[in-house]
């Protein structure tokens, strides 16, 4: 068999490195999955500046959906939005429940105080459902946003995620989450914007953007 003039071995003999190496990583791979034996409710955080935050909860709601988990989904800012996943989701109303309590953007509806009800109206949305032990996972979407603006206050929103049953799942998104959320997040993952459509003119997509 002809071996490569670069590194003087034949394609089998590197195949045969390649099995054992791969063999060696899995053996150590295994070890240490084997320590790994808690089983949790997670608290999981998406932020960052780039897109696909609430893209990701999404996923997970539809996710957990396979799997006959029970979802509550909190939209904090987004209205009653004709969105491609929410038609999705509705399909599934045993086991999907989502509530649009948001009024938009604060500098859409330019009302402080207006803003304020409207956080607090989703928080006690998200603390009910919390409550109701027939879900498995809660996505608050957006609540980074109220809480960048101090519509809710951090520590109280904190507080009752940590208190939560121990088996509930939660998944808060929005960019420009405060330190004590990352802290107590299992879980956190920043989306880095390096390019985006929109700088260069282009407006929201259909089956991208809604």
């Amino acid at each position: 068999m002809n071996s490569n003039p670069k590194t003087g071995i034949t394609e089998h003999e590197r195949d045969v490195r390649h099995a054992e190496k791969m063999a060696k990583k899995k053996a150590a791979r295994d070890k240490i999955v084997a320590t790994k034996t808690i089983e949790k409710g997670l608290l999981i955080v998406h932020t960052g500046k780039g897109k696909g935050k609430s893209t990701a909860a999404m996923g997970l709601a539809v996710r957990a959906i396979g799997n006959g988990m029970k979802v509550g989904i909190v939209q904090f800012v987004k209205g009653v939005w004709e969105t491609g996943e929410r038609v999705v989701l509705d399909k599934f109303p045993e086991l999907c429940v989502i509530k649009a309590m948001g009024e938009g953007f604060s500098w859409e509806t330019q009302d402080r105080r207006r803003d304020i009800q409207a956080a607090e109206n989703a928080w006690q949305m998200a603390k009910d459902m919390m409550d109701d032990e027939s879900f498995d996972l809660i996505i608050l979407d957006e609540l980074n946003i109220p809480l960048r603006y101090d519509n809710l206050d951090i520590d109280d929103v904190v507080k009752e995620l940590q208190n939560r049953r121990q088996m509930l799942h939660v998944v808060v998104t929005g960019r420009n989450a405060k330190e004590p959320l990352l802290e107590a997040a299992d879980l956190v993952t920043e989306m880095a914007m390096v390019k985006h459509p929109f700088r260069a003119g282009v407006k929201a997509q259909k089956g991208i953007e809604y």
